[in-house]
């Protein structure tokens, strides 16, 4: 395994200390047999068990282990904000606490995009002196626009104080590059970093409490078969797990079930946020503009809206993008074009033209809010960041409370730790204090302020119904109103077959301020190892042609911002069958959510592969 980046160093000095455990816990595997007559697709091992596998007869499954005080899994901004308060607490009480955090990327904020405004609150809390220690914050706020758009026209609508949107005091920032600069902070406080390395399976202990996590096997083969090279995964044990996975997590998803987390909540709701990097004309640029628009060219029924970020990073750079709530209706809504249909309106055309695009890429985002919060503790574990979903909506912002939340995580274990007098009633340690400070913290206060504006847009006004209620409702009484709106329920769910819905005919690209998918994906710096199994697999290889394509004309190959999925024509002529282009994959999570059929779950593949984003 060839090193991956400069944290890489202290993972191989790990190896050498390690022990082998030779009886691994096994991956609890689904059933599903399609047809003989549907061609194969899935073959990766969560779904086609190993054990019957004459393939796999002799193969040494036997896995190493290490122990830790805390392993963390992300190492996004919630992940890193909590090694770091851990290590900072442990340094100012003068203990020794082992934390090691792994990150599928290849290198800490390759896997990281957002848009993004930041509200430096949490920041300020970490680190006081953020600023001396060269905290890459580089672009204040200077001005602050949004407006309503229609076909050919912009209305503006004032931003006045106290509204969500108001970002005076707030930063233009590339997230990835503040991931890279926690990542440094983490790694001189004594933070072991394992970037590269996938965290693929919960362990357990026997009495059911979280153990810790292994990392994927690597050296598969497309097919599901070893490799010459094949090695399993390592394994991290832990007295406090925390997963910090971001939007959707897969470990999250299991963890949910397991402990029956989400029975106190509504269903998570989602959006798709697409992003580009445009280096633009001198002349046009306005470093510190924040530009917001809703409407055109969705419809008001459709959640949605567009960012332009002036950035002052030494070039004229501007960071656009469009979110799409995934909660649509229309099967042929394709969120990729709709984001390169808006570039084309008459205010936005003037601070593109002539400019260069030179990067591409996507993610999911949490909307649900507070009535979308599971159970945050469980023995053994935590969750933190975007994982349960602590973004605040109306404000299209969500790193301050990830933050805060990893903070406050790390705040709360440091307290068991460090009690010697601490009994607890299971292997691994159960933390309910973090809630309970999650309770008491802005986060909470913050997130029920803004509860009903989300879903206040599900009324027949729609988008604009909601921007109505804010007026009202959150500008006037805070959020005080004795009520809490409910969302309508799955994004999966939504979905009206598509004889009942409108094709939507979307221009051709014109490859100077539009383009085509496929050379957006190629922006992105994707790349997966092609001969490995598909990570996006199928419970059941017949449902996409049988039901998503028959009854809602395959949404699947639109609603991915990678082309991923494509139906093609089979070799007999008759019918179509489903294609994953899994190298293209930007790990957005946005199929395994908006799948009308459930049928996609999506899974980890071998680490380092993914997205290369710079600083998005």
């Amino acid at each position: 395994m060839l090193p991956l980046s400069k944290y890489t160093l202290q993972v191989h000095q790990c190896l050498h200390h390690l022990t082998p455990l030779k009886n691994g816990l096994q991956t609890s595997c689904v059933k599903r047999w399609a047809s003989s007559s549907v061609p194969r697709i899935t073959t990766h091992y969560t779904i086609c068990p190993r054990e019957h596998d004459k393939r796999w007869e002799g193969v040494n499954m036997e896995r190493f282990a290490e122990e830790a005080d805390v392993v963390i899994v992300g190492g996004g901004p919630a992940g890193l904000s909590a090694a770091i308060r851990l290590k900072q607490l442990a340094a100012e009480s003068n203990k020794e606490v082992r934390v090691c955090l792994v990150e599928k990327a290849a290198q800490l904020g390759a896997h990281t995009l957002s848009g993004a405004c930041l509200e430096p609150r949490a920041l300020q809390e970490l680190f006081p002196d953020w600023k001396e220690r060269g905290a890459p914050l580089n672009t204040p706020v200077t001005g602050d626009k949004f407006g309503i758009l229609t076909e050919k026209h912009r209305i503006p609508v004032p931003i006045l104080p106290g509204l969500p949107m108001n970002n005076h005091g707030n930063y233009i920032v590339r997230l990835g590059h503040l991931v890279s600069w926690l990542g440094e902070q983490a790694e001189s406080l004594g933070v072991e970093i394992y970037p590269g390395y996938a965290a693929a399976e919960v362990l357990f202990h026997e009495d059911g409490s979280v153990k810790g996590i292994a990392t994927n096997d690597v050296g598969i083969q497309k097919d599901g078969s070893p490799k010459g090279t094949f090695e399993r995964g390592l394994e991290l044990h832990a007295k406090v797990t925390i997963f910090g996975e971001g939007c959707h997590g897969h470990l999250a998803k299991q963890l949910y079930k397991q402990f029956n987390l989400r029975e106190n909540c509504e269903p998570q709701t989602y959006a798709i946020g697409l992003k580009e990097l445009w280096i633009i004309d001198e002349k046009k640029w306005k470093p510190g503009l924040v530009e917001h628009t809703v409407g055109w060219p969705l419809d008001r029924h459709t959640y949605g809206g567009s960012f332009l970020y002036h950035l002052n990073e030494g070039e004229p750079l501007v960071a656009l993008g469009f979110v799409v709530g995934l909660d649509y209706q229309n099967p042929y809504v394709n969120p990729f074009r709709e984001f390169q249909r808006w570039k084309h309106h008459p205010s936005v055309i003037p601070t593109l033209e002539g400019g260069t695009r030179i990067g591409y890429g996507a993610r999911a985002l949490n909307e649900g809010g507070f009535q979308s919060l599971p159970k945050l503790t469980f023995p053994g574990g935590i969750f933190v960041g975007c994982s349960p979903g602590f973004m605040n909506v109306p404000k299209i912002k969500g790193t301050h409370t990830a933050m805060k939340s990893g903070m406050l995580a790390a705040e709360a274990i440091f307290k068991q730790l460090s009690d010697d007098n601490l009994q607890s009633s299971t292997q691994g340690l159960n933390v309910p204090e973090y809630e309970e400070a999650l309770r008491k913290s802005w986060i909470w206060k913050e997130l029920y302020s803004v509860r009903n504006i989300r879903p206040s847009c599900h009324g027949p006004l729609g988008l604009y119904g909601g921007m109505i209620y804010t007026g009202i409702f959150y500008w006037i009484l805070r959020g005080k109103e004795p009520w809490t709106l409910k969302h309508k329920g799955l994004d999966s769910d939504q979905l009206k077959p598509a004889k009942d819905c409108t094709p939507i005919e979307y221009p051709k690209p014109d490859g100077k301020l539009s383009f085509d998918l496929l050379s957006s994906v190629a922006l992105s710096g994707t790349n997966h190892d092609h001969d490995q199994p598909p990570h996006l697999t199928l419970k059941d290889d017949s449902i996409p042609v049988n039901r998503n394509l028959a009854i809602y004309d395959g949404p699947e190959q639109r609603f991915c911002p990678a082309g991923v999925y494509e139906y093609v024509p089979l070799e007999s002529g008759e019918g179509s069958r489903l294609q994953i282009n899994a190298q293209n994959c930007v790990h957005c999570k946005t199929c395994d959510i908006k799948d009308p059929s459930q049928n996609i779950n999506w899974v980890v593949p071998e680490g380092g592969g993914g997205p290369a984003y710079n600083g998005l």
